[in-house]
Formats: structure tokens, C-alpha cells, sequence
């Protein structure tokens, strides 16, 4: 799908949604100015990140929607008599603004695990798109088997942008939000405060993708070899 096409159905993907907020960032130097935001306080900002169950299911619905995109094309894989060691899942990128942001976290998620692999292309199972949006920067699915992240510009001139980026593409490979978690914790998101900029997963965040997706490999492994009677 053109980032023309993402743009035109985003309006109605966005209404249907569930948001997990996320967190935001400083502006980042050496890009240009991100379109002005709209006017909500930091406080506000922050009060959204505590979370509900509804955000809890919007995640599992995301991460769901993605992993079964994934295994379909890992299941054509294995039927064509290629051997894969890892899930692909393929995003697009509607995020301009974002783009070193959306390069740096996944390049930390592919250095970080070994079961799935983020690639950029044109069969995505996710994309990232940006804007201004008062919950902040979210995760959520379409219900259609895809899903987006959502990365706002108001937060990004708060918290370090590629920090939102690497936490919200973690909502992608299966993790939850934990915000009373410290500053090593990735999916802590905004509970540290806008001085905390690490974007990494620690080892507990790395050891729970890897257990989540090599589900995802043995499922499809199974299904490409599944004969119905």
C-alpha cells in the first residue's frame, strides 16, 4: 500500500481503534522542526500513562494481529522449502518526522533478539505514522489483521523520541506497559521522567520476545505442514 493510500484510511483506523499511550521526547537535532502541537500540559501528558485494561488489550490485540500476518508468510516460507530462523515482520513508514527515530529502534530490536526480525517493506504487517494526538504516541490495530503506531509530536518534545519509538515498536513484539518499572526497563515508557532516554530492552524485556516468537516459529513451522482431512 502507497504511504498516499496509509494516509487516506488512517482517519478511519484511528476512530476505530483502541491507544496504548506511550510517552515522548525531546525535539531531536538534525531534523527539521516537527509541526506544532497541540496545546496540552506536560501533566496531562503524563496522567495518561498509567494505563488500563483496555489499553492492556488493545497491546495483546496488536501484538495478535501482527504475529498471525507474520506466520502466514512464515508458513508460505516453509511450504516453498525455505528454512527460516527468525519471523519476519515487515512495517512501512508514514513518520517522516520519525524516520532516524523509527531506523534507531528497529536496528535496537534486530540487535537485541533473535527470534524476530523487523524489515521495512511493502507487504507490511505494521506501520508507523505520526501526528498530534492528545493520548500521546500509542500502539493499536486496525482489526483487519494489521495495526500502526501512532507517534505524536507533543510528547516527542518531552521525552527522548527514540525511546517512545523502541517502546512502542515493543508493543508490536508482544511486551505490556509496566510504567512503576526504573529507567532499564524500556517498557517503563514515561514512569522514570523525560530524563530517562535509554532505548533499550533490558534482558528480562529481550528474554520475553524471544519465548513469545519462537511460539511464533514452531506454530508455523506446524501449520505450513498441516493437511486438513
Amino acid at each position: 500500500m502507497s504511504h498516499r493510500r496509509i494516509l487516506t484510511s488512517l482517519a478511519g483506523l484511528a476512530a476505530a481503534a483502541l491507544a496504548v499511550p506511550a510517552f515522548a521526547a525531546p525535539t531531536f537535532a538534525g531534523t527539521a522542526p516537527a509541526p506544532s502541537a497541540p496545546s496540552v500540559s506536560t501533566s496531562t501528558t503524563r496522567a495518561a500513562y498509567t494505563g488500563s485494561p483496555q489499553d492492556e488489550a488493545a497491546t495483546k490485540a496488536f501484538y495478535d494481529a501482527v504475529m498471525k500476518s507474520a506466520r502466514a508468510k512464515l508458513a508460505q516460507q516453509a511450504k516453498a522449502g525455505k528454512k527460516v530462523a527468525a519471523v519476519t515482520v515487515t512495517y512501512a513508514v508514514d513518520a517522516p518526522t520519525f524516520r532516524s527515530q523509527i531506523n534507531s529502534s528497529t536496528s535496537i530490536w534486530n540487535s537485541s533478539v533473535d527470534n524476530v526480525t523487523l524489515v521495512e517493506g511493502s507487504n507490511y504487517d505494521f506501520y508507523y505514522t505520526e501526528g498530534n494526538d492528545p493520548r500521546g504516541s500509542y500502539a493499536s490495530t486496525d482489526g483487519h489483521g494489521r495495526g500502526y503506531i501512532f507517534l505524536d509530536y507533543a510528547q516527542s518534545q518531552t521525552y527522548d523520541p527514540t525511546r517512545i519509538t523502541a517502546h512502542e515498536t515493543g508493543h508490536v513484539l508482544g511486551l505490556p506497559d509496566h510504567y512503576s518499572g526504573p529507567c532499564s526497563e524500556l517498557m517503563s515508557g514515561g514512569g522514570p521522567g523525560p530524563s530517562c532516554t535509554n532505548a533499550y530492552p533490558d534482558a528480562n524485556e529481550r528474554s520475553r520476545v524471544e519465548r513469545l516468537w519462537a511460539n511464533g516459529i514452531a506454530s508455523a513451522a506446524t501449520a505450513a505442514f498441516h493437511t486438513s482431512k
